[in-house]
């Protein structure tokens, strides 16, 4: 649909927009983001360094929580009866696409780097799209892997990324259905277990991946004694895009 120089239209939180605003570097296409304003600056310069049209529209967690996508696919339609050379939205929440890449690669990397032996995933769940593509594939291959997805406590948190599926907007690909247990993680939670990673293991993660350790973490303190896990999760993103977030300094 797009020809060199069509447009690529995106709301995200920031980590997708990043990815598709070097796949347009690559491809010659240009790449029109849209994200809340109450994003990380680090994001926000990321963007801007990827060579992104950044559109910031205002965060409204309790009147309209979804205003940044809702606003993309406005603009993703006025851009494509424009551009001569083709415009498209990537759609992350709703494309099939997203959900099939995890399939097709995460599930089996992990099936392979563990040898078979995994026991346990636990994913967080912002798009659902890693939870929901890399579960489908390890359940074929192993149907007693248990499968755990992580998400906020509340409707208003500070996870950057995740999503409180109950309060927000459902992406089109989320299967509520398909996680054997939801694990909720307080923000606070979060944020220490992200300060751990870096302190004890050399590890720098935004809050997101310290929510996925904090659910692991518990899960592995109600295995029975005794009992034999390997349980996997995903640290979706690296920590430098979020050091000016306050909580790194506070004790």
């Amino acid at each position: 649909m797009l020809r060199p120089g069509g447009v690529i239209v995106e709301g995200t939180a920031g980590n997708t927009g990043i990815g598709l605003a070097l796949v347009g570097n690559a491809r010659g296409y240009r790449t029109v983001i849209v994200m809340p304003e109450t994003q990380s600056q680090e994001k926000k310069d990321m963007l801007r360094l990827c060579g992104a049209d950044l559109r910031l529209v205002p965060d409204a967690p309790f009147t309209n929580p979804n205003n940044y996508v809702r606003y993309s696919e406005r603009l993703a339609v006025e851009i494509a009866m424009q551009e001569p050379n083709g415009a498209i939205l990537a759609n992350q929440f709703d494309n099939l696409a997203n959900r099939r890449g995890h399939y097709e690669t995460t599930g089996r990397e992990i099936w392979e780097q563990t040898g078979g032996r995994i026991t346990h995933f636990v994913a967080g769940l912002g798009t659902s799209g890693t939870f929901m593509g890399t579960t489908r594939r390890l359940k074929e291959l192993h149907p007693r892997i248990r499968c755990v997805s992580v998400q906020p406590d509340s409707g208003f948190h500070g996870l950057e990324g995740l999503k409180h599926m109950p309060t927000a907007m459902v992406p089109g690909i989320y299967d509520p259905k398909l996680a054997d247990e939801n694990i909720e993680v307080r923000t606070e939670d979060a944020q220490e277990s992200a300060k751990r990673l870096a302190r004890e293991e050399g590890i720098l993660t935004g809050a997101s991946a310290g929510a996925a350790l904090w659910a692991s973490l518990e899960i592995a303190r109600r295995l029975p004694k005794n009992e034999r896990a390997v349980i996997v999760t995903i640290f979706a993103d690296s920590g430098e895009r979020y050091l000016s977030e306050r909580f790194w300094s506070e004790s």
